[in-house]
């Protein structure tokens, strides 16, 4: 094995309106070696299963590796990068005063960045990246509970 070589996570939420059945999906890829991770929830939002993906990703790991996670999601990337320590900060308020949204998955979420080093990317969705199209249908898929071989809900 090579010494810190990272994992690669990639990830996607999809829901059938908003709110409305969820789904996402989560790959998580090493040199050769891949596995699929699908959840489903019945009444949800985008930027829930949006987390959701990124969460199951991160806690699927074992060993202590290096990450780095791809996502379309400017919600959860940004959120991490850029608002999560001023969200903290003013006791879980936005800017604008305002309640911070899906709370309960930022706060696991949080949890799981102090356990590894984590490269956050960004990628432009639909744009015929393969790993985040598969993720993609992986995600719609999985809105009706038929998303991967190792689905979890």
């Amino acid at each position: 094995m090579v010494p810190n070589e990272p994992v690669e996570i990639w990830t996607d939420g999809a829901c059938s309106g908003n709110p409305g059945p969820g789904g996402w999906a989560a790959l998580l890829k090493w040199r050769n070696h891949e596995r699929i991770l699908t959840g489903h929830e019945a009444l949800t939002t985008n930027n829930r299963m949006e987390l959701s993906a990124a969460i199951a990703g991160l806690e699927a790991l074992r060993g202590t590796a290096p990450v780095v996670i791809y996502t379309d999601s400017r919600y959860v990337r940004d959120g991490v990068i850029h608002w999560l320590a001023d969200w903290k900060r003013r006791g879980w308020r936005t800017a604008a005063g305002r309640a911070v949204r899906n709370r309960d998955l930022w706060e696991r979420l949080e949890v799981l960045l102090v356990t590894r080093e984590i490269d956050w990317r960004w990628v432009r969705g639909h744009e015929g990246i393969g790993y985040n199209e598969r993720v993609d249908r992986l995600a719609r898929c999985a809105i009706q509970g038929s998303g991967g071989s190792s689905a979890r809900s």
